[in-house]
C-alpha cells in the first residue's frame, strides 16, 4: 500500500467520524440540563460541520472521493455517548456523563487528526 493510499484511507476514516459526529451533537446538547454543556456542543457541532467540509476538500484535491470507509472508533464512541442519553441519570449526574463520552470523543479526533498529519506524503 502506498503512503498516497494511507493518507487517503485515514481522510475517508476521519470524513466519516466527523459526519457521525454532526449527527450525535445535536442529540447530546439535548440531553444536556446545563446550558454550558449545551453551547459547547452546540459550538463543536460548528466546529465539527468546518472540519468536514475541509476534509472534503482534501479529498477532492487528491482527486479522491471521501466516502466509502465507516470509522468503527467513533461509532462505538457514539454508541457509547447514546447510551450515557439513554441511562436514567438526572441533571448534574447525567450530564457529567454525556461530558465524559464527549471526551472520549474529542481524545479520538485529536489522535485521528495527529495520525493523519504524521502519515501525510508531504511532510
Amino acid at each position: 500500500m502506498s503512503l498516497e493510499n494511507v493518507l487517503i484511507d485515514e481522510l475517508r476514516d476521519l470524513y466519516s467520524a466527523e459526519n457521525q459526529l454532526v449527527k450525535a451533537l445535536p442529540k447530546m446538547a439535548k440531553g444536556s440540563s446545563s446550558s454550558e454543556l449545551k453551547e459547547l456542543f452546540t459550538g463543536h457541532l460548528e466546529q465539527t460541520k468546518g472540519h468536514v467540509e475541509r476534509l472534503k476538500q482534501a479529498c477532492e484535491l487528491l482527486g479522491k472521493k471521501p466516502t466509502g470507509e465507516l470509522c468503527k472508533g467513533m461509532e462505538g464512541l457514539v454508541k457509547e455517548g447514546q447510551e450515557q442519553l439513554e441511562d436514567d441519570e438526572e441533571g448534574a449526574a447525567k450530564d457529567i456523563c454525556i461530558a465524559g463520552a464527549a471526551l472520549r470523543v474529542e481524545h479520538y479526533e485529536i489522535a485521528g487528526a495527529t495520525q493523519q498529519q504524521l502519515r501525510s506524503p508531504n511532510r
